[in-house]
């Protein structure tokens, strides 16, 4: 088996051989320590601050010369480098040569950086640069020169020091444009130059980005651009530069820079190289010169490069025995970007073949693109293979991985030893010889040999004589049964176990010896003077028997007094006669080989026919000292042998507690009273029992024995649970255990290694300080206070190699764009990555969702973030990092929850229509799916799929917010098919969701009702329509329609009318006020809205006031409110002005009346400029309301007597004035109100009892005969006045006469007499003026009847005149009562 090597090449010697390019010389390592066959040397090296970035160059190794030769090229210029070499054979590299350290030679720098121009006038300007970034030495100046352009006749140059970065050009002439030129120098010369153009006097600008991008020429790997350069910004182009977005998924793609043209200012074209195969790109440009960089071009249309054959082969190819015929090879899949074609197409080609051979090359395609490893089947053991992988795609495969080797694990040896021989050299031995095991069936290391061995024919289990090494091939099989024919086997084993055995059996017999005893003899018949002896051959009978002896006495006697008898080798019964009865004799028989008579057997018995069976033994006993921990010794004392000798005894045991009883054995010496009772298990409870058998039965079982308990004994083989220190112990009790492991090694065994662990509960161990990569063999062992037991099966394990026992850290997650997350995070600790890791598995879902959405994203390079693309907009994603190796994936890192930007929202997820009419329709939608954003609102179009009537009017709603998602639309011709397009929006718009709907009602829907009237009741409207053809289906109900008659456009008004119903009353409240209507009536059936009947006629939504809502009302509550106010005002007046006045009673005129006092509210008085007056005390008074007379109650006014001659002076106001009783001291009493209207009079009234005098316009004519007469028509001239009387039955009051009225206040001043006054119209009328023999008015007096029911009329007038002129005035006085009086509930009773 061979490892690599221990000690490095020596006299290593590093020296560069140009400024890129370090070559070495060594001598090879000692061949006994490299450990196998050298495959080759690795020369290294790498930068002084780089340690892990190392250039390798692999050199052939030469056997013929002593000193090897070989240089690493493609090294940095003028750089340090560690340099070592190695030498390396098939399972690895050696160590490394002591690193030395070497500079690579200069060369000349590369351009300087940053050139630019200031301070830019007519004949001088400033440039001004950067140290190149590639020195490549040391820096020793820099050469500047500029020349006009195109004119090289024209050129300066001028050499600077190393720290000079600035330089001042001047001479230059006014508007010309220069070419200036700048580079640096080293010892070995000018480095490359940087170039710009510039006019004087004119400084530069900014430079337009590029037109006119067009892509041709497009392979696998390159593209050519063809574009027309922008604006120069007034100064050389000194770079293009090429943006692309690579595998386009969406517009907001990164712009990465692929490619770059320097000092090529005037190219039109450049081909973009080191593109990616099968890729797609969007291209566009940027122009630079020395101010900056141009705005990027617009850019160029996608193209997709051309598919090719892969690039790379597969990394990290590892290879791993997995059994005895197989292994497990590993590899990192191709990174997306490397599949060069369809994805679909990749897969992976793994060739093998038997290492060192040149033919048998096998090969498997695995058609997977991210399969990283395969098990290779069918293998042989413990060969070592070469292995290489190669990937493909639909275009070729791929270069091939560098080959691994690696070999199949030991196993047992598939055949046995050769030449296998044996050879009985005495009756107990055989020597057994045997050859090597074919190489090819080895399968391993051989540790030894076993011969198995049997009786022939025997079913009992083979025997093994282990003979350890593999430089021993005989042994004597010792212990032998002797003349017995045995089946000799060889067989070689290695450290898993057991090969075949050696085929065929080999048959060899041992020498025969003197026979054993015969075995079984009973004496079946037994009598007084004889007995008949049976028996079997001897067990061992070591040779041929040839003949049996058998001899007997009887016991008293002497042995020479036997009877002696030998019989034929067939002979198995004798008969012995002529004894004595009730004697004992012995019987001894015996066999003979042709190497002697062999051991007698012996027998008793007792020549009596009395014989019975045996009684039981004694209780069996166990000593204490004869307890071991699988086996005791029983003892016991044997009971009567009913006259016939015991022949053999039967032991059983139990296992306690509930163990049935079994036989241990059957044939137990007659001769013995003990026996060992083997094959115990160790620490457990036996009980036992014995008992005794005769030439006439068995006895019965004696007594049980007490509880015997085994000892403790070393413990069992524990058993292998998993992994490589996981056990079960065998059983409790146990002290702790010891775990052996050492190095496998391919040509050799090493010693075992042992670790005790002291613990009786432990069941796992911890081998630390292993070697990294390596395999080791491991096995288990535990152990007691007896001893140690066996050891475990063999378990083999490769170290260094397992899983990362940590999650990444530090997930941290950037919302890109709507579709894309970028997860950053960082490795597992290193004490947790067990090996190198290679990759890392980022798990994401949907927050809630993973087991619907949960994908996986495998990197397999040891990158450290990702960009997870094609996500859902506006989604809430957790995401999760596990890191692999080669042994597998390593725990998930906590769930880190991110979430992407808004984008434009999905499809709307439906779109229906419902209450479809000839005009109108009903449009619903659903959310979208994936709503990407928070959706704020929805963009309805629609439009005819045909021009209704020549035009096509195209409609767009927006609907602002998420809800609701339906319209009604009513603006729509009968009979047309509508197009709706419906999209929602976030930040922008989705898609749309589109579908047709044709208007008017579909075939099998109802007919039209008959045209519906309406009837009008209050504030509620009632429609009346007829039905009509129900169509295909029942009409399930009816829809009211309705439209202002000015708008047209029809909206349904009531949509769910029962079916039964052809009237519907609906109140004015769902309608504008105002406006005028059309209503129409459609039915319903399960085919849709039918035809809508005619429009009814049209009615107004008007409202119909009650009358207190009329304007006109509030009009005449305006103008009896200022009546009212103007006449409250007027009563303050007079009342002011009013004074107290009595009148006495006149004998001589009025012979029949009584005299009463007129009240302050009852004086009427005509002033002398004509004008009547009327003054009212502001009582308590009852007026019957006026719409009585209004009404027809009342149709009878009294006739008013003419004031024609009617004339009042100061005088008869003033000397009465103390009469008057005041308004304060009366008080009305309330009319009764069973008086009934038709029983009142006009205007009625009661006096309080207190009022002994009253006083009152009318009064004062009747009492006085002078004007009663004066109503009488008179000549012409003729003075005194015409008299009218009238009167009415008025109720008695009862009334207490006032001797001292108290005093009122002072009249108000009477109208001056200059005011005009209206002059009355009519015939008749004459002045207001009274004559000077009638100033005193006569008080009537009260009548003391009580009130009447009826009313007595007056005669009529006879004075046309008169009665129109009193008419009028009586109206005036009656107008002017009720406006004072309307408030109070009382009668006022008037007599004229």
């Amino acid at each position: 088996m061979f490892q690599m090597p221990t000690v490095p090449p020596g006299n290593v010697q590093v020296e560069a051989v140009n400024s890129t390019t370090v070559r070495f010389t060594w001598s090879a390592p000692s061949p006994q320590f490299i450990n196998g066959i050298n495959q080759g040397y690795k020369l290294l090296a790498w930068e002084l601050t780089r340690s892990n970035e190392v250039s390798v160059m692999t050199a052939r190794p030469n056997f013929q010369d002593s000193v090897h030769v070989g240089h690493i090229s493609g090294l940095k210029k003028y750089t340090e480098y560690y340099t070592s070499v190695l030498c390396f054979t098939t399972p690895g590299d050696g160590p490394r040569s002591p690193p030395q350290r070497t500079r690579t030679h200069e060369d000349t720098p590369g351009a300087v950086g940053h050139l630019s121009f200031t301070d830019i006038l007519d004949t001088s300007l400033k440039v001004s640069w950067k140290e190149p970034q590639e020195k490549n030495g040391v820096l020793t100046g820099y050469r500047i020169s500029w020349e006009e352009f195109n004119r090289t006749n024209t050129r300066v140059t001028h050499y600077l020091p190393n720290l000079t970065q600035e330089y001042k050009v001047t001479g230059l002439t006014a508007l010309t444009t220069y070419t200036i030129q700048v580079a640096a120098m080293t010892a070995k010369g000018q480095g490359q130059l940087s170039a710009s153009t510039i006019s004087s006097g004119v400084p530069p600008e900014l430079p337009g980005p590029p037109t006119n991008l067009a892509i041709s020429n497009i392979g696998p790997r390159s593209v050519t651009i063809q574009f027309k350069p922008g604006y120069d910004g007034k100064t050389s182009i000194s770079r293009w530069h090429v943006e692309a977005q690579i595998g386009i998924i969406g517009e907001n793609e990164e712009w990465l820079v692929v490619h770059q043209l320097t000092n090529e200012p005037d190219a039109r074209s450049l081909e973009v190289l080191d593109l990616n195969p099968y890729t797609f790109y969007r291209f566009r440009m940027r122009q630079v010169n020395i101010v900056g960089v141009s705005p990027p071009s617009q850019p160029s249309r996608k193209i997709e490069t051309l598919q090719a054959a892969p690039d790379i082969a597969p990394a990290n190819v590892t290879l791993r025995t997995a059994s005895e015929t197989s292994l497990w090879l590993r590899w990192v899949p191709l990174p997306e970007w490397e599949y060069n074609g369809n994805p679909d197409l990749v897969g992976y080609r793994v060739q093998y073949s038997k290492a060192g051979s040149k033919g048998g090359v096998l090969s498997h395609v695995i058609m997977d693109r991210l399969e990283r490893e395969f098990t290779i089947e069918d293998l042989e053991e413990w060969m070592e293979y070469e292995v290489r992988v190669q990937a493909i795609n639909g275009i070729g495969s791929g270069p091939w991985s560098q080959p691994v080797h690696g070999r199949t694990r030991e196993s047992v040896p598939s055949s046995g030893p050769t030449n296998v021989s044996a050879f009985a050299t005495t009756s107990s031995s055989i020597l057994v010889r045997w050859g090597e095991v074919p190489e090819t069936d080895r399968n391993g290391l051989i540790l030894g040999y076993k011969v198995v061995y049997k009786e022939k024919d025997s079913d009992t289990a083979p025997n093994f004589w282990e003979v350890e090494g593999n430089t021993t091939h005989s042994v004597q099989l010792s212990t032998l049964g002797k003349y017995v024919l045995f089946e000799i086997q060889v067989l070689a084993f290695t450290r898993i176990g057991d090969g075949r055995s050696s085929s065929p059996s080999i048959l060899e017999r041992t020498l025969d010896d003197v026979p054993g005893p015969p075995v079984g003899i009973l004496f079946p018949e037994v009598r007084t003077s004889s007995v008949r002896l049976i028996w079997q051959p001897p067990a061992q009978p070591n040779g041929i028997i040839l003949a049996y002896q058998i001899t007997y006495r009887r016991n008293s006697s002497s042995s020479s007094a036997a009877t002696v008898d030998v019989l034929s080798p067939s002979a198995r019964q004798y008969t012995a006669s002529g004894l004595k009865p009730e004697a004992v004799y012995v019987y001894r028989l015996t066999a003979q080989t042709r190497k002697g008579w062999g051991e007698a057997a012996e027998a008793l018995v007792v020549t009596t026919e009395k014989r019975a069976r045996p009684q039981p033994t004694s209780r069996p006993v166990v000593p204490q000292e004869e307890v071991q921990a699988r086996r005791v010794l029983l003892s016991w004392e044997p009971g009567s042998d009913g006259l016939s000798p015991v022949r053999y005894y039967t032991v059983q045991y139990r296992e306690l507690p509930d163990s049935n009883w079994t036989v241990h054995s059957a044939s137990v010496s007659h001769e013995t009273n003990s026996y060992i009772v083997d094959r115990l298990k160790p620490f457990t409870s036996y009980q036992f029992r014995v008992k005794a058998t005769n030439d006439i039965g068995d006895s019965e079982y004696s007594q049980e024995s007490e509880a015997i308990t085994t000892l403790q004994d070393a413990p069992d083989k524990p058993t292998q649970r998993s992994c490589l220190l996981h056990l079960t112990p065998p059983r409790p009790y146990l002290f702790g255990g010891r775990v052996r492991f050492r190095e496998l090694h391919y040509d050799r065994i090493r010693s075992f290694t042992v670790r005790t662990v002291n613990s009786p509960s432990a069941k796992w161990a911890d081998l630390a300080d292993l070697s990294k990569h390596k395999r080791y063999e491991i096995r288990l062992s535990v152990y007691n206070a007896v001893g140690e037991g066996p050891s475990s099966s063999p378990q083999e394990v490769f170290v260094g190699e397992a899983v990362p026992t940590s999650p990444s850290q530090n997930v941290v997650i950037q919302s890109s764009t709507a579709t894309q997350l970028d997860v950053t995070w960082d490795p597992p600790p290193l004490d947790t990555q067990n090996g190198d890791i290679q990759g890392y598995k980022i798990y994401f879902w949907e927050f809630q969702l993973q087991n619907e959405t949960e994908r996986l994203r495998t990197l397999f390079l040891p990158e450290l973030g990702v960009k997870l693309k094609n996500l859902t907009g506006y989604t809430t994603y957790m995401i999760s990092v596990a890191a692999f190796n080669a042994a597998g994936d390593g725990p998930r890192s906590l769930p880190t929850r991110g979430r992407t930007q808004q984008a434009a929202p999905s499809v709307p997820s439906f779109i229906h229509f419902s209450e479809l009419t000839t005009t109108s329709v009903n449009v619903s939608w659903g959310e979208p799916k994936q709503a990407n954003g928070i959706i704020e609102g929805y963009r309805l179009v629609y439009e005819p799929c045909t021009p209704v009537d020549g035009v096509s009017k195209i409609v767009t709603v927006d609907v602002k917010g998420s809800a609701p998602l339906w319209m009604k639309i009513k603006d729509l011709a009968d009979g047309v098919t509508y197009n709706y397009r419906i999209r929602a929006k976030t930040l922008t718009y989705g898609p749309e969701v589109e579908a047709n709907i044709t208007t008017g009602p579909g075939e099998g829907a109802p007919g039209p009702p008959g045209e519906p009237f309406i009837s009008r009741y209050g504030t509620a409207l009632t429609l009346h329509w007829t039905s009509g053809d129900q169509g295909r289906a029942p009409i399930t109900r009816y829809v009211i329609e309705a439209r202002p008659s000015d708008e047209g456009l029809w909206d349904i008004l009531i949509k769910d009318i029962p079916k039964e119903v052809t009237s519907y009353t609906l109140n004015l409240d769902m309608l504008r006020e105002g406006v005028t209507y059309d209503f129409r009536v459609i039915a319903v059936n399960d085919y849709g809205y039918g035809s809508p009947s005619a429009p009814s006629p049209s009615i107004s939504a008007q409202k119909v006031s009650p009358f207190y809502e009329e304007w006109w009302f509030l009009v005449v509550i305006a103008l009896v409110g200022l009546i009212f106010i103007l006449l409250l005002v007027f009563i303050l007046v007079i009342r002011g002005q009013s004074k107290k006045y009595t009148k006495k009673t006149d004998s001589g005129n009025h012979s029949n009346c009584t005299a009463l006092p007129l009240t302050h509210g009852e004086m009427v008085r005509l002033d002398e400029g004509r004008f009547p007056t009327l003054e009212l005390n502001n009582r308590r008074l009852s007026v019957k309301n006026s719409f009585c007379r209004k009404n027809g109650i009342y149709t009878r006014s009294p006739p008013r007597p003419s004031p024609g001659s009617l004339h009042y002076s100061d005088e008869d106001v003033s000397t009465k004035y103390n009469d008057l009783i005041p308004a304060e001291s009366s008080s009305l009493t309330e009319k009764p109100s069973e008086i009934s209207d038709s029983q009142g009079s006009d205007s009625e009234y009661e006096m309080d009892q207190s009022r002994q005098k009253t006083h009152s316009f009318v009064n004062h004519y009747i009492s006085d005969p002078t004007y009663y007469n004066s109503w009488r028509r008179q000549p012409k001239g003729v003075s005194r006045p015409p008299a009218y009387g009238y009167s009415q039955p008025e109720p008695l009051v009862e009334h207490e006469s006032r001797q001292h009225p108290p005093p009122v206040p002072p009249l108000p001043p009477l109208l001056p007499p200059s005011a005009p006054s209206p002059q009355p119209q009519g015939q008749g009328q004459g002045t207001l003026f009274r004559s000077n023999g009638s100033r005193t008015p006569t008080p009537s007096l009260l009548s003391s009847d009580p009130p009447q029911p009826a009313q007595h009329p007056l005669p009529a007038p006879q004075q046309p005149g008169l009665c129109r002129s009193a008419t009028y005035r009586g109206l005036l006085l009656f107008c002017l009562t009720h406006s004072s009086h309307s408030n109070n509930n009382k009668t006022l009773r008037t007599s004229l």
